[in-house]
């Protein structure tokens, strides 16, 4: 895939999707001080962060992870309409509702794929999310029990299994120029 540059003066959101434990969570936090250091707002919505307030009321069904990425593409909207780019993190496991996002928040947004295994994943869940998902406690744990649908047509892939967190920044910051 070729990649685009997009241009420094945009207010954007930028949309991380993988597995649990691909990375976004690091790497929006990361990008995040990349910004601050440049002098650029921006702000992070992770979706484990936002399940413990505003999400607080749904669970992990089909419609409640439409609803889940719903809500996060309508507050990235509203970030973007007030000049600070949107960085969200979270799983956002089918196409269908990371198209939604792309619909309601509009131009420019970015989907960027954090590319991981799930055994690279699974060996960095320090939360055992992953083993107890295996030993069916956990039903509907993306990519053990309930599908992953990776983007067909990413704006970005960051090989988050192999690269360092370093690498992957750099990934990142070369993308958007920051």
């Amino acid at each position: 895939m070729a990649l685009s540059v997009l241009p420094t003066s945009d207010v954007r959101t930028l949309w991380f999707t993988g597995l649990s434990g691909a990375g976004k969570t690091t790497l929006a936090q990361g990008l995040l001080a990349r910004y601050q250091a440049a002098g650029r707002p921006a702000l992070v919505l992770d979706g484990d962060q936002m399940r413990q307030g505003l999400n607080r009321d749904l669970g992990f069904a089909r419609e409640d992870r439409l609803e889940n990425a719903r809500r996060l593409a309508e507050v990235a909207k509203l970030l973007n309409a007030a000049g600070v780019t949107a960085i969200v993190a979270i799983i956002s496991p089918y196409a269908d509702d990371r198209a939604m996002a792309r619909k309601i928040v509009g131009a420019p947004f970015a989907e960027i794929h954090l590319d991981a295994s799930i055994q690279v994943c699974a060996a960095r869940d320090v939360k055992g999310w992953y083993a107890r998902a295996a030993a069916g406690d956990l039903p509907g744990f993306t990519g053990v029990s309930a599908p992953y649908e990776p983007p067909s047509q990413p704006d970005l892939v960051v090989h988050t299994g192999g690269d360092s967190v370093d690498a992957c920044l750099a990934t990142l910051g070369g993308f958007l120029r920051v």
